[in-house]
């Protein structure tokens, strides 16, 4: 026995509008996974591939989200202070050894790992992608990193190993990032500071030799000192001679025209006995005239 459903009928309207509504939704998830979200902290720079305004819009754009129509795509840059760093260890970049090399001005090799705080001058953005058509990674691995280790090693060029050792390593950084400054913050890259990380890795040698020589300095210091010490107790032992001597002569030159001061010291050393003297002895002190 055949059972019959009734027929369920739909209206005319929704057989036109339910393709289009399908479309509809098809566009939107279409044009959603054609955008692109600008993190906070960065700019975008919307470059064009197609139509008549092809290339770098020279607008820049800010954080949020943007449609990419076809033929669009959006590099962003930072406009907050970020720090980045080339180092020779492994780090978030890769497994490349990053270290800046340079040497002195006697051509002894050295390297050092080296930081960057740094930012984009948002308005200047879209003008500095135009420039290097590279995005900020490629331009801080690439020309950034170059135009730093060409700024030290020109510094480092013109003072000596034993002058970096010695404190004048902050002194040479400085002068480098004067350097990096005044060529890429006109194009909109503020580097706001540029830093050794941990110590200069010198070679070996040039290390046993700057040890050796500070001790040798050390050692003839300490001797000097010995010998500014050793001249002091001469000199001290010389000026109390002068001075017994010239008591001497004063004492002397007393007694000579006062003999009565022997006398006087004689009885200021009198044991009160009677000096015991006998035939012609004559006592060392007069006692007649004592009384």
């Amino acid at each position: 026995m055949n059972t019959l459903r009734p027929k369920v009928s739909i209206p005319a309207r929704w057989k036109v509008l339910a393709p289009l509504g399908g479309i509809a939704l098809l566009g939107i998830f279409g044009l959603a996974s054609c955008g692109q979200t600008i993190q906070p902290g960065n700019v975008g720079v919307k470059i064009r591939t197609l139509g008549p305004s092809a290339g770098v819009d020279p607008t820049p754009l800010p954080s949020g989200w943007h449609i990419n129509l076809p033929g669009e795509r959006i590099a962003e840059f930072p406009v907050i202070q970020r720090t980045y760093t080339y180092t020779r260890e492994h780090d978030e970049r890769g497994p490349e050894n990053e270290e800046v090399t340079f040497s002195d001005n006697n051509a002894l090799p050295m390297t050092a790992d080296v930081q960057l705080v740094m930012r984009i001058d948002q308005a200047k953005a879209p003008a500095l992608y135009k420039r290097y058509r590279l995005t900020f990674d490629q331009i801080f691995e690439g020309p950034l990193r170059n135009d730093v280790r060409s700024a030290i090693a020109a510094e480092t060029e013109l003072v000596s190993v034993e002058f970096l050792y010695r404190g004048g390593r902050q002194q040479v950084i400085q002068k480098a990032l004067a350097r990096v400054r005044a060529k890429w913050e006109p194009q909109g890259v503020n580097v706001s500071q540029l830093d050794w990380i941990g110590t200069i890795r010198y070679p070996q040698v040039i290390l046993d030799s700057i040890q050796a020589k500070t001790k040798a300095d050390a050692d003839a210091s300490a001797a000097q000192a010995q010998v500014a010490v050793a001249k002091a107790q001469a000199d001290a032992k010389i000026e109390e001679a002068r001075g017994q001597a010239e008591a001497n002569r004063l004492l002397a030159q007393s007694i000579a025209s006062s003999p009565q001061v022997v006398q006087l010291r004689a009885i200021e050393k009198w044991d009160g006995k009677l000096p015991q003297v006998t035939g012609s002895a004559t006592p060392f002190i007069d006692l007649k005239k004592a009384d």
